[in-house]
């Protein structure tokens, strides 16, 4: 697994091995560094009712094809930093499978879309619920700063997995990707024939059912098979 982490003052991508990570010729030990965002997009492209059962506890018609969304950079957060509650009724979790794109590409073919992935990471799609129901679109539902906590490490190779989601220590959410209605593959596909996607974006596959409410005080962990626990406080 490879992340990005702040040592002494700097920044740089290692190679996570047990409890070390290793820069080239230097191993330091995981507890002392401090775990970054894993990589550094441009966009996050979020897609919404991709799995069977989540569509099924809204009570909304399958998609014909992948329903996209964008969330900014600004609304990234890392391993155990704390995700804001701001001043709304209801925030929610969604446990999710994040892609990490390796480089920069444009029309990919489902064929070729393995091509273009540098692995894989945990996610969650924190949504104000009251204002993605009030607005049209989703743009402020999404958006809030620490909204979209991705890490912490990438995996390079996961194919179907468990995602989980746990809210102070309780499964809250549990599914696997093979019950996504559009796979990885096609995600790529779709939305390369949108826009251009860079080295280091990332794609949220969507999440399982079992959506729900979190607090201030709360702690939220999204786990995912072979690749591990993203946990975030809520303040």
């Amino acid at each position: 697994m490879i992340g990005r982490f702040r040592y002494q003052g700097r920044i740089f991508q290692g190679e996570v091995r047990g409890d070390v990570v290793v820069d080239g010729d230097v191993e330091t030990g995981i507890q002392e560094v401090e775990v970054l965002v894993p990589c550094e997009p441009t966009k996050i492209v979020g897609v919404g009712l991709n799995y069977y059962d989540h569509a099924e506890e809204l009570g909304m018609k399958i998609p014909d094809e992948p329903i996209i969304f964008l969330k900014p950079t600004s609304a990234l957060q890392s391993h155990e930093k704390p995700i804001v509650h701001p001043k709304v009724n209801r925030v929610d979790y969604e446990g999710e499978l994040a892609v990490v794109i390796s480089e920069r590409c444009k029309n990919v073919s489902e064929k070729y879309a393995e091509d273009y992935i540098l692995g894989y990471t945990c996610a969650n799609d924190v949504t104000a619920r009251d204002l993605q129901q009030k607005d049209i679109q989703w743009t402020r539902s999404k958006s809030f700063d620490t909204f979209a906590p991705v890490g912490p490490f990438i995996q390079e190779d996961v194919k179907e997995v468990d995602v989980l989601c746990k809210l102070n220590g309780k499964i809250v959410q549990k599914g696997n990707t093979k019950n996504m209605i559009f796979g990885v593959h096609e995600l790529i596909k779709f939305i390369s024939g949108v826009m251009t996607l860079e080295k280091g974006d990332v794609i949220l596959t969507g999440t399982p059912a079992g959506v729900g409410k979190m607090n201030r005080g709360d702690v939220v962990e999204v786990e995912i098979e072979h690749i591990g626990t993203l946990r975030n406080p809520v303040i």
